[in-house]
């Protein structure tokens, strides 16, 4: 009940979002992927399994990814062009770009814009995430106790945001979970927030792909993209 609860929130409100999924997760219900798809929502990929891929050899993470690319594929009809890992590895990124076929990846919360990396030659985009404007928050210290304590944190993150995006254009990203967000008594946060977005006009509600897309075509790739990634990956 609770993994339907946010995607009704947004589809009541002709909203798209970004699902990271992990693929064993979507092997276990594929309807979960389908129904994404059918709502216009990006499936972005998340590994094969929620865990730590730091002491993850290369070329299992290597089959990770492509499983999970395969799976998504399979259940949505479209193939990922972003990705999540969370606990990365020293090779995630690299492997990513070794796949191929992805826009962007979301493994960095240094930044609140876009912006390109490039080693050894290679370009390759950044969307970051965030931690903070994040209902992780129900779960740490110090955090949000009531939906009312979350409500709170995105409408002053976004209030801010809109000021200063007068002058320049910013970027708010939110990250919910299920296990987390699904809940009544928390998903309220999420229905009152999206309503006092809908309130200003130039707010443009996407998908993280549809910000790579738009990353791509106006701010473009920078002049210095060379060569491909090095193949320098622990076997």
């Amino acid at each position: 009940m609770g993994f339907w609860r946010i995607p009704r929130l947004f589809e009541r409100r002709r909203l798209s979002l970004a699902a990271f999924a992990c693929g064993r997760a979507l092997e276990l219900d594929l309807e979960a992927g389908a129904a994404l798809a059918e709502l216009g929502h990006e499936v972005a990929g998340y590994g094969y399994r929620w865990i730590d891929y730091r002491p993850v050899d290369g070329a299992t993470e290597r089959d990770h990814i492509r499983r999970t690319c395969r799976i998504i594929e399979e259940t949505t009809g479209t193939a990922p062009v972003g990705w999540y890992t969370g606990r990365v590895s020293p090779n995630t990124r690299k492997l990513l770009v070794e796949t191929g076929g992805f826009l962007y990846d979301s493994d960095a919360y240094d930044d609140e814009l876009p912006y390109w990396l490039s080693d050894a030659g290679l370009t390759h985009l950044v969307i970051p995430y965030t931690l903070v404007t994040n209902d992780i928050r129900y779960v740490t210290a110090p955090g949000c106790a009531t939906a009312d304590d979350f409500y709170t944190l995105l409408r002053d993150a976004f209030d801010l945001l809109w000021t200063e995006g007068q002058d320049t254009p910013r970027m708010m990203s939110v990250g919910l979970h299920a296990r987390f967000s699904a809940n009544p008594a928390r998903a309220v946060a999420i229905a009152r927030f999206l309503d006092r977005v809908a309130k200003h006009d130039g707010v443009w509600v996407c998908r993280r792909r549809e910000i790579a897309e738009h990353w791509h075509r106006v701010v473009g790739v920078p002049k210095w993209e060379l060569a491909g990634w090095p193949a320098l990956l622990d076997q």
